[in-house]
């Protein structure tokens, strides 16, 4: 068998990456998205995009994404392959570790070709020492969708003070159903978990004002809901509820609050996730008019 190279992409080689037969099954390509239209926003760089090819063939192909100003990947994103153990090779040799986030089409079970497809790169994935984690939702709000009423319930203020935040995530990390939170909670401890998610926050380029603390008309804390830009789209980059205040819709206002300022700062859309198994925030999200766009499954 011809030797297997696997190296990095030098730049201006994306029409390489590209040559690999691709049915558009699952990940970005099942949304219409290519690697050279993703990469000339910014979102891929060349020494962060491997490739394994044999006789100048690409039969595997892997690019991690990051925000303009990282210094390591933040998530493995694209990952397809020809060749399933040159992709589990491929892997374990590019010196890059992050997250894999497998973009799915809504139903994808229902599929029997798009269900071989994910798990296939599930399984190379597993083979190359990832474990998965979770599954998601994905949602994409347009105007269309028309906005989410406001109860009224409760008052929304803007808080400066990082401090207060952290001290936020503190408390409504406690009894969490996000299965990022929980596994970093079991492997970090508490205060990993909120400072993580506080540097998630501030890692995107949105104002900082944006986000909302929720309180009771009585001046009790509800749960923080925190609208957002992500360096492509306007985002829910958090709803939040504290643990004495939850299983009282509180999830649904916070979300409409947010949708609201995105809206009135011009959004055209907003996207937003959830895990499957958070039923109480996906209860939320089909109360808002958010329509499932995409899943996800997440492997660590």
């Amino acid at each position: 068998m011809t030797e297997l190279v696997i190296r990095s992409l030098n730049p201006g080689e994306e029409p390489l990456f590209e040559a690999m037969p691709d049915p558009g099954l699952v990940g970005f390509a099942a949304f219409g998205q290519s690697y050279t239209a993703l990469a000339a926003k910014g979102g891929y760089r060349p020494e962060w995009t491997w490739v394994a090819l044999r006789g100048g063939t690409v039969v595997a192909r892997a690019a991690w994404f990051a925000g303009p100003e990282d210094e390591k990947p933040l998530a493995l994103d694209w990952f397809d392959f020809t060749d399933a153990e040159a992709a589990v090779e491929l892997l374990r040799t590019a010196p890059l570790h992050a997250e894999y986030s497998l973009l799915l089409p809504v139903g994808w079970r229902d599929d029997p070709a798009v269900t071989a497809a994910a798990n296939a790169r599930i399984d190379a994935a597993v083979a190359a020492g990832l474990t998965p984690l979770v599954e998601r939702y994905r949602y994409r709000w347009t105007p269309e969708c028309g906005l989410p009423d406001r109860p009224g319930r409760l008052e929304f203020r803007a808080e400066p003070d990082d401090a207060v935040i952290l001290d936020v995530f503190r408390r409504v990390h406690q009894g969490s159903l996000d299965a990022h939170v929980r596994r970093t909670i079991a492997g970090s401890g508490l205060e990993a978990a909120a400072q993580e998610q506080l540097d998630y926050l501030r890692w995107m380029p949105s104002p900082r004002e944006w986000w909302r603390l929720a309180y009771t008309p009585g001046g009790e804390l509800v749960g923080l809901a925190a609208p957002c830009h992500h360096y492509n789209d306007p985002v829910i980059g958090y709803i939040g509820v504290l643990p004495e205040h939850r299983g009282r819709g509180y999830a649904y206002e916070l979300l409409a609050e947010a949708t609201h300022v995105l809206a009135a700062e011009g959004a055209d859309r907003i996207v937003a996730g959830t895990d499957v198994t958070n039923t109480p925030m996906a209860a939320a999200f089909a109360r808002a008019r958010y329509p499932i766009e995409k899943q996800r499954i997440d492997l660590v």
